[in-house]
């Protein structure tokens, strides 16, 4: 099995790919040890052929692959598109247009909340996905023949699953749905991470709004030495750690030293010191200009109005045969018990006609649900 390894070699290949009106994509990546995804393999299939490229080879230029995927005659097909297209951003800073989402489709097409390759490949494509190689290391060379033939398999199968949920879709009139997707996951600002809002992964994991500005000096701050240093953001400081630091907010070397989650010897260190800068930082900010943290959710206030969204989207994703993840999540429901004008997705564009004005229309008494042979009805 040939792995492309010259420049030469990947523009001719993404020039015949790109006479065919879809090509199927895939990536094999690491990122254990680093911040940011280290790209170690490309797999790329048009309905006659099977391509795999090696990012790695000295002195190959994927200038062709990223004008590819910048080919708007061409639709881009990839499953679970997200961390792929993250390291195309990264690497070329272009993102797949057009594009399509096996993964999405399928919830559209009624399969289930964020199914799996595998499933479909069995399902569409009436084929069976050898896993012997699915947590290699795909950074070393050479490639082994099972480790390639693994990796063929992932963008050949996709092309069966394109064709059926694609013809799905057509049949069912669905396809801006599955459009409306694609704009989110072409976005550039879908990828770019700002270490000033990393505060907001841990925001669920402070007690009181006064800590809310040391949790937004120390997050960016880590967010920033992650990027810096090319390493995950828990090989700076564990999450654990900074919420330590954040609620107990130590003023000096040794109170720092003190806290049992800081590593030995962190508080003599340069991070030990800007945490402490941080620390000081957080002390000047002015309360007015932070964010206003929401309040808890709790079933207390909206918990009844809760549970009959819950039961409504679950009968509505039955009746539609979509996901219900796809229609809405437990934050717009939430969102929606608290507010008939949530700024939420489950209250716009197709999923407002499918689910959000009947959400409203329950919630505001004009809706019923009934149970009919073990059915929920809407009416």
């Amino acid at each position: 099995m040939n792995l492309i390894a010259d420049t030469a070699e990947l523009a001719a290949a993404c020039e015949r790919l790109a006479g065919h009106p879809f090509v199927t994509v895939d990536t094999e990546f690491l990122r254990e040890t680093t911040y940011y995804p280290k790209l170690c393999l490309i797999q790329l299939a048009s309905p006659d052929e099977a391509v795999l490229v090696d990012p790695l080879a000295p002195g190959i230029d994927l200038a062709p692959f990223f004008a590819l995927m910048s080919n708007e005659a061409v639709v881009k097909v990839f499953h679970a598109a997200r961390q792929d297209l993250e390291i195309v951003w990264l690497l070329g800073r272009v993102l797949p247009k057009p594009l399509f989402d096996t993964q999405v489709a399928a919830m559209v097409c009624g399969y289930g909340d964020s199914v799996g390759y595998e499933q479909l490949a069995n399902d569409l494509a009436k084929a069976r996905i050898d896993k012997s190689s699915r947590f290699t290391d795909w950074s070393r060379r050479p490639l082994n023949d099972a480790q390639l033939v693994y990796a063929e398999a992932d963008v050949t199968h996709l092309r069966d699953i394109y064709l059926a949920l694609k013809a799905d879709l057509d049949a069912s009139g669905r396809e801006a749905w599955v459009s409306e997707e694609m704009a989110v996951l072409t976005s550039p600002s879908t990828y770019e991470v700002k270490p000033e809002n990393a505060w907001m992964r841990l925001k669920g994991r402070i007690r009181k709004p006064r800590e809310l500005p040391l949790l937004m000096e120390i997050a960016a701050w880590r967010e920033r030495e992650a990027q810096t240093r090319d390493v995950p953001r828990q090989r700076v400081l564990k999450d654990d750690a900074l919420i330590d630091i954040v609620q107990r907010g130590p003023q000096s070397t040794e109170a720092l030293a003190e806290l049992r989650s800081v590593p030995n010897g962190f508080e003599r260190s340069r991070n030990g010191a800007e945490v402490l800068a941080a620390i000081e930082r957080a002390a000047a900010i002015d309360p007015k200009t932070l964010p206003r943290l929401e309040r808890e959710r709790g079933r207390p206030t909206n918990g009844a109005v809760l549970d009959l969204l819950k039961v409504l989207l679950k009968a509505v994703s039955d009746a539609e045969r979509v996901a219900p993840k796809i229609i809405a999540t437990s934050d717009d429901l939430d969102a929606i018990a608290s507010d008939d004008f949530s700024d939420v997705a489950a209250l716009k564009g197709w999923r407002r006609e499918v689910f959000g004005e009947k959400a409203l229309a329950l919630k505001n008494g004009r809706l019923s649900l009934r149970i009919e042979r073990g059915r929920v009805l809407v009416g």
